[in-house]
């Protein structure tokens, strides 16, 4: 589905208190205010719900969420400044970029929520769990880094379980209804949480970099 255009999310961004405007310049300098924390990163964060919860869940760790969407980042970007927390930031930017704003080893944690299916074969290379992407998310990951997967999407989950083995990466856990019992540990997205009203179950992995 595609997000309807934010009139004022440019002009927003242009000024967030949250955005990293030179992500490039953070390398190797994201924990340096909490480095006993752990780096989350969360690829296509959407409205920014998700981070913004966690960053308040977990004040000990760093979060930095990535959106290219203009409308989705700047609504993202404007729930990052009313939360006002000190270990949570916006990079406006694709994913595909990821090299270019973290070294080696630097993430200890990837999340990817509810990302885009891209049902259609021609397009399976756009999918966040494809091998260039998983390449990526290998190098940038630290030795005992996880990446955790949540989709509502049945195909998307079995192609990227069968992506994620045959990267070498080691499988630490599986549901194929997450949401059945409480979690409070994992904030429920906004997205998740209309499918979780539905009745609908919630497909979740966790890897971690096992071939590192």
């Amino acid at each position: 589905m595609r997000m309807r255009r934010i009139p004022w999310a440019a002009e927003y961004l242009s000024q967030s208190a949250s955005r990293v405007f030179e992500p490039a310049e953070k390398i190797g300098r994201w924990k340096e205010d909490q480095p006993q924390g752990r780096l989350h990163l969360e690829i296509g964060c959407g409205k920014g719900g998700y981070s913004a919860s966690m960053a308040a869940l977990y004040p000990e760790d760093t979060f930095a969420a990535v959106e290219k969407n203009e409308s989705a980042a700047g609504l993202a970007a404007k729930k990052f400044d009313e939360a006002a927390l000190g270990n949570l930031s916006l990079i406006y930017g694709d994913g595909a970029e990821l090299d270019q704003w973290f070294k080696p080893g630097e993430v200890d944690v990837i999340h990817l929520n509810f990302s885009d299916p891209w049902p259609k074969k021609r397009n399976a290379k756009r999918r966040l769990t494809a091998p260039a992407f998983l390449k990526q998310y290998h190098d940038l990951l630290s030795s005992n880094g996880q990446i955790v997967m949540k989709t509502d999407n049945p195909s998307l989950f079995e192609y990227s379980t069968l992506a994620f083995l045959a990267a070498g990466f080691e499988m630490e856990e599986i549901s194929v209804d997450f949401r059945r019992e409480e979690h409070p540990e994992d904030p429920l997205t906004e997205y998740e949480q209309k499918f979780v009203s539905q009745g609908k179950p919630i497909y979740r992995s966790v890897w971690n970099n096992g071939h590192k």
